[in-house]
């Protein structure tokens, strides 16, 4: 299992977020569509019908970001109140039809401001048609199921981002 970006990939799965576990909610990239997890969310928004799909309220680290972290982090662990819940984003899925908004947990607390546009925009190319999709899940699942040793370093996760946004725009 690694994170990259707003990605989490376990062996040949990709989540927007952390994968969930149990009832909690989260947000699988299949290659029928995207799936919506956890008690209060299901659903299968099949790719053909997506057109635009985007993740809003994503923290992202800055100095005033990383001191609130902190400081919800001791208040979690001096038993004063706190969360102990990874932050919550909104992946909106938009169709002719409508949009739904789905929630997913976070993999990271914070992220750069880079991963988040470079996630952003591989999220778009995965809209743009079957070919680009095939291309980019096909991609990123091949890195997750020959991964080992967790997460990679800010700068190789940026590369992995930018070289699987470039693959889908390979003939």
């Amino acid at each position: 299992m690694a994170m990259v970006g707003l990605f989490w990939i376990a062996e040949g799965d990709v989540y927007v977020g952390a994968k969930p576990t149990g009832p909690a909610p989260g947000v699988r990239l299949a290659p029928e569509g995207v799936v919506a997890l956890g008690d209060r969310q299901s659903g299968l928004w099949p790719w053909e019908d997506i057109r635009a799909l985007t993740v809003e309220d994503v923290p992202v680290k800055t100095l005033g970001h990383q001191v609130g972290v902190l400081v919800e982090m001791a208040l979690t662990v001096g038993g004063l109140g706190g969360s102990d819940l990874p932050p919550a984003v909104t992946v909106r899925v938009g169709t002719a039809e409508r949009d739904a908004e789905l929630t997913a947990y976070t993999a990271a607390y914070g992220y750069s401001r880079t991963e988040l546009d470079l996630s952003l925009a591989l999220l778009s190319r995965l809209v743009e048609g079957e070919a680009t999709l095939r291309t980019t899940l096909d991609a990123m699942a091949r890195w997750g199921r020959t991964r080992e040793g967790g997460s990679p370093r800010a700068a190789e996760r940026e590369e992995l981002l930018r070289e699987w946004t470039e693959a889908s725009r390979l003939p």
